[in-house]
């Protein structure tokens, strides 16, 4: 048996950054900030995988449909 201990130490630090004050707020704001946006594109507007290849124009794509979520946004507004 092996055991790497800059893993451990680096689980450790990770543990104690995640059970502070700090992260533990940004955890709770974790929830509402981004998770629910991917969630409303990938299930109601039915966005599961890109069309296109290449890094310019999946970054073409994917502002397209953000676009898109955020013009839904103020027509629910308006």
């Amino acid at each position: 048996i092996q055991r790497n201990h800059e893993l451990i130490r680096l689980k450790a630090k990770a543990k104690a950054l995640l059970l502070s004050e700090q992260g533990i707020a940004h955890r709770k704001r974790r929830c509402w900030e981004v998770e629910a946006v991917f969630g409303n594109i990938k299930q109601n507007m039915g966005f599961k995988r890109f069309m296109l290849r290449g890094l310019d124009k999946v970054e073409t794509e994917i502002g397209l449909v953000a676009m898109a979520h955020n013009l839904k946004k103020v027509g629910l507004r308006a």
